[in-house]
C-alpha cells in the first residue's frame, strides 16, 4: 500500500485521509474509527466497531459500507483485519435496547469496541455523535463515514459482523427470513411478524406501532 505521509503538502492526499493528516500532523497516532450498524432494525443487536489502521496503510475502496455490496463488503472486511493495528466490536442485544432505548445501547455498544481494543487510542473518530464522557481526545461527523478512511472502515467491519450474527440467528429462527432482510422492517419481516409473533431477538419497543 502507499504511503500517506504526515503533513507534506507535496504528496496528494485522499479526501477520505485528510480529517487523519491533520490529526498525525499533531503527532497524535493511533487514531481509533468508530462506527455502528443495526440502530433502525426490528430485530438483532446492535454493533459498534472501534478499529485502529497504521498510517501506511490505504485501500481506496474502502467507503461507507452502505455503498458496497455485500461481497465487497466482505472482501474488504477480511483485508482490514488483517492490516489492522487492532480491532474489537461490542454488542448490545436487542433486550437491553428495549430497556435502555437505542442511543444508550449504541453508545454502550461503543465503549465496549473501544474497551477491547488491544493498545489505548490517541483519537477517537465518531460518525454522528461522540460519546457524552470525554475520556480520549475525540471528534464527532455527521457522514464521518464518507468523510473518514478510518470510520469507513469502521462501518465495514460493523455491518459485516451484525450481518454475520444475524445469519447465526437465521438458523435459530429461520421463519423470519433474517437472512433476506438482516432484522429490518422489510414487508416480508413485517408479514412474518403478523404471522408467528415475536421472537426473542426482537426489539418490542420497536414493534409497538406495527403491532
Amino acid at each position: 500500500m502507499p504511503s500517506i505521509l504526515r503533513d507534506n503538502s507535496e504528496q496528494y492526499v485522499p479526501d477520505n485521509l485528510r480529517i487523519e493528516n491533520m490529526i498525525w500532523a499533531r503527532g497524535i497516532n493511533h487514531i481509533a474509527g468508530i462506527d455502528e450498524a443495526g440502530c433502525g432494525p426490528l430485530a438483532g443487536p446492535v454493533v459498534a466497531a472501534a478499529i485502529i489502521l497504521p498510517q501506511n496503510f490505504y485501500e481506496k475502496e474502502v467507503k461507507d459500507s452502505k455503498k458496497l455490496t455485500p461481497k465487497k463488503r466482505i472482501l474488504l472486511h477480511d483485508l482490514l483485519i488483517k492490516n489492522a493495528i487492532s480491532y474489537a466490536i461490542g454488542v448490545v442485544h436487542s433486550y437491553e435496547i428495549d430497556k435502555f432505548n437505542i442511543r444508550k445501547a449504541t453508545f454502550k455498544a461503543m465503549r465496549k469496541a473501544i474497551g477491547s481494543l488491544k493498545l489505548k487510542p490517541g483519537y477517537l473518530l465518531f460518525d454522528g455523535y461522540e460519546l457524552p464522557e470525554k475520556l480520549f481526545l475525540q471528534e464527532a461527523f455527521i457522514n464521518g463515514d464518507n468523510l473518514s478512511f478510518t470510520i469507513a472502515a469502521a462501518s465495514i467491519i460493523a455491518k459485516v459482523s451484525r450481518d454475520q450474527l444475524m445469519l447465526a440467528f437465521h438458523e435459530e429462527f429461520p421463519q423470519y427470513g433474517f437472512n433476506r432482510h438482516k432484522g429490518y422492517g422489510t414487508a416480508y419481516h413485517i408479514k412474518m411478524l403478523r404471522k408467528y409473533g415475536v421472537c426473542p431477538i426482537h426489539r418490542r419497543s420497536f414493534l409497538r406501532k406495527i403491532l
